[in-house]
């Protein structure tokens, strides 16, 4: 028997480290922001993000709409395999009850079966992905390869980028910030976050990189924004 979380199903892939701001409309997901407020210090105040393959996102497109009433339970098939926990840092209650969040991305793990419908919000069982080692030779060796790709294709993308400004030092998490700002579609960020140890995510991305890279030299065209793409935001 795995662990038990409480699972946002949403349209973003969420990395360790990264920063999701998230807007809270839902009354079940109130209820949830609500339970982890409650729980104690001892226990870690995070829900489970996992990306949706099809199906209702927990944000909506044209504001704040419930779900259908009689909509279907989300099944394993709607969700990609692996999420990410999100943590949360920062709670801001509104007027109205709903509720302006920030979580940073703690903790992979993979979805085994959602959970029975004990909680007005989903619950999934899930295993926990191993640590990623950061010390390995191989990523050693292969974060300056992608950080000198990294800033070749942001120079092509966006000249003026600050995304680079605080280079960290990790590979590891060198890896997790690539795969979360590069444009990228949601099957290959996917891919980066189940990937299973750094050295492999490095080496995906490097391709990647260079193959974007290489499509920019040749369009020199800037479909979105990279800040839309930096810090992914969702309105719930």
């Amino acid at each position: 028997m795995g662990a038990i979380i409480p699972v946002f199903p949403l349209g973003t892939v969420l990395f360790p480290g990264l920063v999701l701001p998230l807007h809270i409309f839902e009354e079940r997901y109130r209820t949830l922001v609500r339970d982890l407020v409650a729980t104690t210090d001892d226990e870690p105040h995070e829900f489970g993000v996992v990306t949706l393959r099809y199906g209702w996102e927990v944000a909506t497109p044209n504001g704040d709409a419930e779900r259908p009433a009689d909509e279907e339970p989300i099944t394993t098939e709607q969700l990609y395999g692996v999420g990410c926990t999100a943590e949360l840092r920062q709670v801001t209650e509104l007027p109205d009850g709903r509720f302006d969040i920030v979580t940073v991305g703690r903790r992979r793990f993979r979805v085994v079966a959602i959970a029975a419908d004990t909680q007005p919000y989903v619950t999934a069982e899930v295993e926990w992905l191993p640590d990623e080692e950061s010390g390995d030779p191989v990523s050693t060796l292969l974060a300056p390869r992608v950080l000198t790709a990294f800033r070749t294709y942001l120079d092509l993308l966006r000249p003026d980028s600050e995304v680079l400004d605080q280079v960290p030092d990790d590979p590891t998490v060198l890896s997790h910030l690539v795969a979360a700002t590069a444009q990228l579609t949601t099957e290959e960020r996917q891919e980066l976050l189940a990937a299973p140890d750094t050295a492999t995510r490095l080496r995906t991305e490097l391709r990647l990189l260079n193959r974007e890279a290489g499509l920019l030299a040749k369009v020199r065209a800037v479909p979105v924004p990279l800040s839309d793409l930096a810090r992914p935001v969702s309105p719930n």
